[in-house]
């Protein structure tokens, strides 16, 4: 999907049209979560800090972004695409892999079935999307970023050494910016000069396997099938304040907030997780990572919170520093239905497993604002009317959505 969150907020709001917009939040430690095209026109994106972002598009209208409605838009276009094969293989919220074997009987045909998947987007959702036709999953994806947005590329094989082998090497999966330094010192800047290299001199720079795999890339093969089935690694949520969190009641307030938005994802993927991992960024820029295997899965924010306040208290060492960052995500995901962590006695359990699931179907139903733990509501002022904080004390400046690896 094109700029897929902003442009899910201006169909939201069609007053945005052609207004640079970017989700994220303002302020010193704001972070762009993602923008618009109209804002990348000015420089704006993504993961940048909010001061540069606001310092290149003064005019940007800055929103914080929906999570749920965006995962409720991504999960109908799911079904756009199921519709038309089954093997459809998730990359992220907005985007995925359809495997047409069978069905379109040359790449002609996959551009055909590609234009009519991007026309029910367009007349179901009111968005556009850009799609990629090729032989395999390494040159669609490439293809599909070719002429965004709204565009659709077929890229045959015999067309790699025109099309591919100018683009740079980190377009090549899996050349993070460390790997393409090492290349770029060795005199290896785009594809084609990794296509064209001597035989082991990759193999010398970074070693046979990883050699071997970019070479394969390199030449336009890539013979990894679509996989319907793959799933979720980990599901993680964080958070950065505008004031550094200090009182141990903020701290979990925050956890707890976390937890919440962490285990909801998990509800709705129906997966239980083992593995809870907690990530703390004091003031002064230290960052501490914690994990903790739970003895049986859970999807309930009551245990993951619990052990995660466990983490922090026995595990992470402020020495008097403030909290700038707190992020929770868990791991070693499988399917719902095993039993849950034996913390609570008396049938608390599947009490606080049924409200869950209550608290759910009403956000599903009315959104993700008509229904909030008290703890996390806004503080009320003496005089009985609400106060201007956020959902956590501690004025929540800059936030990431939830990442779902």
């Amino acid at each position: 999907m094109d700029a897929f969150y902003a442009a899910v907020e201006v169909r939201e709001d069609p007053s945005l049209a052609g207004r640079p917009v970017i989700i994220g939040h303002r302020g010193r430690r704001g972070v762009v979560s993602t923008c618009s095209y109209e804002a990348r026109r000015f420089g704006v994106r993504s993961a940048m800090p909010s001061v540069i972002a606001e310092r290149l598009c003064p005019a940007a209208v800055w929103l914080p972004g929906r999570m749920a409605l965006y995962v409720e838009v991504s999960h109908r276009i799911r079904e756009i695409l199921e519709r038309q094969s089954p093997l459809v293989e998730p990359l992220s919220i907005d985007e995925a892999f359809l495997d047409l074997t069978g069905i379109a009987r040359d790449l002609a045909d996959g551009r055909r079935i590609a234009a009519a998947i991007k026309q029910e987007i367009r007349e179901r959702e009111r968005l556009t999307g850009s799609a990629g036709v090729a032989p395999n999953k390494f040159l669609a994806k490439v293809a599909s970023d070719l002429e965004k947005p709204d565009g659709l590329v077929v890229f045959p094989l015999e067309e790699v050494p025109s099309r591919l082998w100018p683009l740079p090497v980190e377009r090549l999966w899996g050349v993070g910016p460390k790997t393409a330094e090492r290349l770029r010192e060795q005199g290896l800047v785009t594809i084609a000069d990794l296509a064209n290299a001597p035989e082991g001199r990759l193999a010398r720079i970074l070693g046979e396997s990883s050699a071997e795999h970019l070479v394969a890339l390199a030449h336009g093969r890539d013979d990894r099938a679509v996989d319907p089935g793959r799933e979720a690694k980990s599901i993680s949520e964080e958070r950065t304040y505008g004031e550094d969190l200090t009182r141990p009641a903020d701290i979990e307030k925050a956890l707890l907030a976390r937890a919440d938005g962490v285990t909801r994802e998990l509800r709705h993927q129906s997966l239980v997780a083992r593995t809870v991992h907690l990530k703390v960024r004091t003031g002064d820029f230290e960052t501490v990572t914690r994990s903790r295997t739970l003895s049986e899965p859970t999807d309930l924010a009551e245990v993951v919170l619990a052990a995660a306040c466990e983490l922090f208290r026995e595990r992470v060492f402020l020495k008097g520093r403030g909290v700038r960052l707190l992020g929770l995500g868990v791991s070693g995901l499988e399917a719902a239905g095993t039993g849950q962590a034996a913390l609570f006695s008396d049938g608390r359990q599947e009490k606080l497993r049924n409200l869950s699931r209550a608290a759910d179907g009403i956000r599903e139903k009315f959104g993700k604002a008509a229904l909030s733990r008290a703890r996390l509501l806004p503080p009320r002022s003496p005089s009985g009317e609400d106060g201007d904080g956020t959902e956590e004390d501690g004025a929540a400046e800059a936030s990431s959505l939830p990442s779902v690896d």
